[in-house]
């Protein structure tokens, strides 16, 4: 599988934010249980969790115009057979790497944005994510929901991604947002889980450092019974699987936050698509599922958002390797009990290409991020996004 690891340290730099990823809170379980506990998220808060897929995702192998015999001629080496497919339309299917997500479509779960990308299409993976993150196609240097964060109470818990490096659309003008690591709670077992706890009173005859770890053995117990039982004692399945499961975890544990961020690498197709590509989807499909899962089963089952995305789609004619080159637009989906399921926008049509071959824009991103900042951050969209008031909405 190719890894196209993308080094965001040197895309933040490239957006001049550099200085707020080095300020940028790291976030533990302690706090998090602390935060749930002291200042729950209230009832029916709307809550967004953007899904990033870095490297340029085919849309045109994960929603597949199936029937078209322009897909079949252009990509013949990588079109996916009608065993490999899903159909939900007479003319559309879901890659069959995705048993989870077409469910949820069929349960009017799942609305599929089409042709989504923005004019004149950026192909570089830098240029292109940093318009994505930025919502601007004139350079600005914060991202859409820094931008967000800049107009909120200051709090530590407004916005949270998972993993180790900030995404660059967490970045605002005087704010940022936090991160935390994926690790589930491990408690010990057997004769110790019966004496550890008392090592945690505290007494008067303490010096500092007993006092400490005395303080750090009750912290761990007190967050073990506050979000415990919502976290994996220990993380297991895919990156994307673990970053998924701790978000679900904490939204169910009322953690107070607002916007989460969570991304998988590698989708950069130049060779041997078919292969890569499904084992992906597979992935952030299963992923999907057992969230969706796990927030139904919760009190917020019907306050949670998902918005899956990549930087760019790839071009209709596939190349000698066995894969496709940078492309333009592709779908974008949006899952959420809430959500009005169904098709939005127009599917870009294959016998009518730009002049570089590449599939047409029929939907601006920008109005996908309108309808998401009025319908789930209920933020007027022109103060996010300059000069920008389009809102599609799938609330």
């Amino acid at each position: 599988m190719i890894n196209c690891e993308f080094d965001r340290r040197r895309f933040l730099q490239w957006m001049g934010a550099s200085l707020f990823a080095a300020m940028t809170a790291q976030l533990s379980l302690e706090s998090l249980a602390s935060a749930a506990s002291d200042s729950p998220l209230a009832a029916k808060t709307p809550i967004l969790v953007l899904v990033t897929l870095y490297g340029g995702n085919d849309g045109l192998n994960t929603v597949v115009p199936f029937t078209d015999p322009h897909y079949e001629r252009a990509r013949s080496n990588i079109a996916l057979s009608h065993s490999q497919l899903i159909p939900f339309t007479d003319s559309l299917a879901f890659n069959s790497s995705m048993p989870s997500i077409s469910a949820l479509y069929k349960r009017r779960k799942v609305a599929i944005v089409q042709g989504v990308s923005y004019p004149n299409p950026n192909l570089s993976h830098f240029s292109s994510m940093a318009i994505w993150q930025s919502a601007s196609l004139t350079g600005l240097s914060s991202g859409w929901i820094g931008r967000w964060l800049d107009q909120q109470p200051h709090s530590p818990f407004n916005a949270i991604g998972v993993g180790s490096t900030l995404p660059p659309a967490f970045v605002g003008v005087k704010s940022v947002a936090s991160m935390v690591d994926v690790g589930g709670i491990q408690l010990p077992s057997g004769p110790v889980a019966s004496v550890l706890p008392r090592l945690g009173h505290s007494s008067s005859s303490d010096v500092a450092l007993e006092a400490a770890a005395a303080s750090s053995i009750t912290d761990l117990f007190s967050t073990a019974h506050r979000i415990g039982p919502h976290i994996p004692k220990s993380p297991t399945g895919s990156w994307i699987g673990q970053q998924l499961s701790l978000v679900s975890a904490l939204i169910n544990a009322n953690v107070p936050t607002r916007v989460w961020e969570v991304n998988l690498s590698s989708f950069d197709t130049h060779t041997g698509e078919q292969g890569d590509q499904n084992a992906l989807l597979a992935e952030v499909d299963a992923a999907i599922g057992a969230f969706m899962a796990k927030i139904s089963e919760g009190s917020r089952s019907t306050d949670v958002t998902v918005m899956i995305y990549s930087e760019f789609g790839r071009r209709v004619q596939s190349n000698a390797s066995d894969g496709t080159d940078h492309g333009t637009s592709a779908p974008v989906l949006l899952i959420g009990n809430r959500v009005k399921g169904g098709l939005y926008e127009e599917q870009p049509p294959l016998k009518h290409l730009d002049v570089n071959g590449n599939l047409k824009v029929t939907t601006d991103f920008r109005a996908v991020y309108g309808g998401l900042l009025h319908d789930v951050l209920a933020t007027p969209v022109s103060d996010i996004i300059p000069s920008w008031n389009k809102a599609l909405s799938v609330h």
